[in-house]
């Protein structure tokens, strides 16, 4: 078994990924996604409102209803860093078991145990810190590139591109002491890469 994993930009396109995933016979115990609170503005109808009270516990509260597959199973944690994000999958299970044992990075620490490279979890993670989300999936040998090919077809974001965005920002790691992004914050990152809205 093999790791991939996907940036997005929003999370209808990472939404998207998960279920072309699905589609595709990768079984939903395997996919996992986690992604900004203020990244998704409607969760199965019940808005932004679905992650007050988050706090900054570990646990991941069910808010998703009728989409099935791992998508009935999106929950609420709360991420040093981060701030709210909407979970769901073996990656938010772990990266909550590090946030409650104190470990330093949940998302990142998470990443890194299942075969993602430091330097990529730490852009995965600060992705995810300014509105984003992240797919990530456990795919058998042969299923590598039909796998990558989703993920890419789904509008994942050029990782290594968008390392050098935030390096000329002075940027070099994802920090879990740093303050959450404020929406408007994350609206200005939205702005700054904005995709046509999924159809």
């Amino acid at each position: 078994m093999r790791t991939i994993t996907g940036l997005y930009d929003s999370y209808d396109d990472a939404h998207f990924a998960v279920k072309a995933l699905e589609d595709a016979g990768v079984p939903s115990d395997h996919i996992s996604i986690i992604s900004n609170k203020d990244g998704k503005e409607d969760i199965e109808g019940q808005g932004n409102n679905a992650a007050e009270g988050a706090g900054t516990g570990a646990g991941i509260g069910a808010v998703a209803g009728g989409a099935g597959g791992l998508l009935t199973g999106l929950g609420m944690l709360a991420i040093p860093g981060v701030g709210p994000v909407v979970a769901a999958g073996w990656l938010a299970a772990t990266a909550a078991g590090a946030v409650a044992g104190g470990a330093v990075g949940g998302i990142v620490g998470a990443m890194i145990e299942s075969g993602v490279k430091e330097e990529d979890a730490h852009v995965y993670a600060e992705g995810v810190r300014r509105g984003g989300a992240v797919v990530a999936a456990k795919v058998q040998d042969d299923k590598v590139a039909a796998s990558e090919a989703i993920l890419r077809s789904s509008r994942s974001v050029d990782l290594t591109a968008r390392r050098q965005d935030y390096a000329t920002e002075g940027w070099n790691r994802f920090d879990d002491t740093a303050d959450p992004y404020t929406q408007d914050q994350i609206a200005a990152e939205r702005a700054r890469y904005r995709t046509a809205p999924r159809v």
